[in-house]
């Protein structure tokens, strides 16, 4: 984990010696830092790809690094959406990368509503608006 972490910074102040973490990532062990993100945690440990992109296939990692773009969103206990760049790793979180939806969020541009009204009139209490 040390070779991707910097312990001793020139400018910042030193790491010291922090709590370790144990966590899992797709099943194998890890460690982290105590107020590591899960993000932060496996970029120290040379983990880049989070998950997938549902259209392409292609992989995904941390982006905007401040939890909007949601692309780095993964599997917490066995439960999907967490963003890794802004979800603290705790002492055996088992930590899944994020998979490929069942089905795309909206198949085609042309059937994304053009205006929140177009939205709104096709949207179904409690449920998915394109179901």
């Amino acid at each position: 984990m040390n070779k991707n972490r910097i312990m001793d910074h020139p400018v910042l102040e030193s790491l010291g010696n922090p709590k370790k973490i144990t966590f899992t990532f797709d099943g194998k062990k890890y460690e982290g830092f105590e107020g590591d993100t899960i993000a932060s945690a496996l970029l120290a440990n040379g983990i880049r790809k989070l998950r997938v992109q549902e259209a392409t296939g292609n992989p995904r990692s941390i982006y905007c690094n401040i939890g909007h773009c949601f692309e780095c969103r993964v599997a917490v206990n066995g439960k999907q959406g967490y963003r890794a760049c802004v979800t603290l790793i705790e002492e055996n979180m088992a930590v899944d990368s994020g998979q490929v939806l069942p089905h795309p969020l909206h198949p085609d541009v042309e059937d994304l509503p053009k205006t929140y009204a177009d939205y709104a009139k096709n949207y179904k209490k409690g449920g998915n608006p394109n179901a």
